[in-house]
């Protein structure tokens, strides 16, 4: 199995969204996620969409990146520009590659389906090219 490190800002929409697909849509890959500054909650409006969608696992929730780091990685995913200018160096040299998207914190729910549908369409490609899977 490979695993997948998927790191934003706050680690309450597009990382724990990126996660939940990531883990439900790609075979022999775990995802985790964390955030540089994590806002301590799962915006409601992401774990909504999620449930919808039926990847919805209680596991998910925001957390910050000190209860990861000592994790082995295969790629880290950053998912938003802060979080790529500040991600942090890992006991390991770890591929990184850095897929922004729009934050859709503090906009109606067709935002997060917006960003569900970017993830799933732009992301997870993305992540099996870089981890040839």
């Amino acid at each position: 199995m490979k695993k997948v490190l998927v790191l934003c800002t706050g680690n309450s929409c597009r990382s724990i969204i990126a996660e939940a697909l990531i883990n439900a849509k790609l075979d022999g890959v775990i995802a985790k996620s964390s955030g540089v500054k994590a806002s301590g909650k799962v915006n409601p409006n992401a774990k909504k969409l999620l449930e919808e969608k039926g990847i919805w696992k209680e596991e998910y929730h925001s957390k910050t990146l000190d209860t990861l780091i000592d994790e082995e990685f295969d790629l880290v995913v950053t998912v938003c520009d802060h979080a790529s200018q500040t991600c942090p160096m890992f006991p390991r040299p770890i591929p990184k590659i850095h897929i922004g998207f729009v934050d859709p914190d503090g906009k109606g729910f067709e935002a997060f389906e917006t960003t569900y549908k970017e993830i799933e369409e732009v992301l997870l490609p993305a992540v099996q090219k870089a981890l040839g899977v």
